[in-house]
């Protein structure tokens, strides 16, 4: 190609489907418009984790990780079937809006735009994943203790309570419970944190090189990413993650 892309990496211009595959977990976030809250209280996340857990079972599609935070939630998640995600996403989009907009007396739009999403590879990948979700609460220190914290899924990966909407993924089966409340004392260096950020802001394959390959393959897609040129713009504490 005559602009240096490699054969099958879109323009900027052009938006293609987001990579997607069955069986392949996902890690997916969804932000407030203009980064405006989408949560005022609590009850508006019992809402949504209720929802959730209705879609999920709707959908077949497995959570292995998540976390609402004030103006964002992340989701790690694997689908049953090509597009299962998308139908997910959706759904839940939709019927939490018309409920937050009925409960809080406005109208129009509460996300911004289309959610973002990236593959994720298994083993130490996906627990990385796992851990930069449910250590997004102590990055925006809401909370020094992430078990702490009622709305993500690691009160329920540690043992703590009995978590429905989670059907960990065997990588995290086999590590199980004080494998991974020892996994979070290590806080994710740098490197990883900027490498899960860009993985997902270019919604491209976060793994080994064998896997991105693979994926390469299967969709004849670009998995890799681009390097990040423009330094990262300040965020307010609640933008962490």
């Amino acid at each position: 190609m005559g602009d240096g892309r490699r054969p099958g990496e879109a323009s900027d211009m052009a938006r293609l489907p987001r990579i997607d595959l069955p069986g392949i977990p996902q890690h997916v976030v969804q932000r407030g418009n203009n980064r405006l809250p989408c949560f005022l209280d609590d009850e508006d996340r019992a809402r949504y984790r209720q929802l959730l857990r209705e879609t999920l079972l709707a959908s077949d599609c497995r959570l292995h990780a998540y976390v609402l935070m004030d103006n964002h939630v992340h989701l790690l998640i694997t689908p049953p079937r090509t597009g299962a995600i998308g139908q997910l996403m959706q759904r839940l989009g939709r019927q939490y809006v018309g409920q937050f907009n009925a409960r809080h007396g406005r109208t129009g739009t509460l996300w911004e735009g289309r959610y973002k999403a990236c593959l994720v590879d298994t083993t130490e990948y996906l627990l990385r994943c796992a851990r930069y979700i449910d250590l997004n609460p102590v990055r925006a220190r809401m909370t020094d203790d992430p078990t702490a914290f009622a709305w993500s899924s690691c009160p329920g990966l540690c043992g703590l309570r009995d978590d429905p909407l989670l059907a960990p993924h065997p990588v995290q089966r086999a590590l199980g419970a004080d494998g991974y409340r020892a996994l979070l004392a290590e806080a994710l260096g740098e490197e990883d944190l900027a490498a899960l950020r860009l993985y997902l802001q270019q919604q491209r394959a976060y793994g080994r090189d064998a896997f991105r390959a693979m994926v390469e393959a299967k969709t004849q897609r670009f998995a890799g990413v681009r390097p990040a040129h423009r330094p990262a713009k300040t965020k307010s504490i609640t933008e962490t993650g």
